[in-house]
């Protein structure tokens, strides 16, 4: 139990670091320690295959991707607009509000853990377990999750691509105005 509560602790941190950090870089990283944190609480929890898949998967093969849409649109740390400064107290009296439920929910909602017959059904998440479940009864889910990771790639390279807003576009047949060149 104590390892789980610093696990808990290690995450919540991590958690905290990628929406508090200015430099998305230091946030992906902090979202990297997040990531890292829940791999070691699922092999506690004595489900390897689900550990390997959370550092493969998501530390490895998302964070790549995060990162290289980060360095492709060259996002700055930037100080929120001025127009938008209400919306801080909001999201602190938000992140307020979602604490408060979900510690009233963990002091009111005294379920009971699964059985222990029920826990060694799951087989440790195997791999077969994880597959079954996921082409049974998620079958939409999973590929709903294959066409958002889509939309966002497709999102960002458009993004990226779009260029300078205040140049004006260039017209067929018109040449592009030369740069005098400088030798010095």
């Amino acid at each position: 139990m104590i390892g789980f509560i610093i696990l808990a602790a290690v995450m919540l941190l991590g958690g905290v670091g990628v929406v508090t950090f200015r430099q998305p870089v230091h946030a992906a990283l902090s979202l990297v320690v997040t990531l890292l944190a829940l791999a070691v609480t699922y092999v506690t929890l004595q489900a390897h295959f689900l550990a390997a898949i959370q550092v493969i998967v998501y530390a490895g093969a998302i964070m790549v991707l995060f990162l290289f849409v980060i360095m492709l649109l060259n996002v700055q740390g930037q100080e929120p607009a001025p127009h938008l400064a209400w919306m801080r107290p909001l999201a602190y009296a938000a992140a307020l509000v979602t604490a408060a439920g979900i510690t009233i929910t963990a002091f009111v909602d005294r379920s009971p853990l699964p059985s222990a017959d029920r826990v060694a059904a799951l087989q440790g998440g195997s791999a077969e377990q994880v597959g079954t479940l996921l082409f049974s009864h998620y079958v939409l889910a999973f590929q709903l999750v294959g066409v958002l990771l889509l939309t966002g790639i497709v999102a960002a390279v458009s993004l990226a691509q779009r260029g300078n807003p205040a140049a004006p576009p260039a017209r067929r047949g018109e040449a592009a105005p030369e740069r005098e060149l400088s030798h010095g």
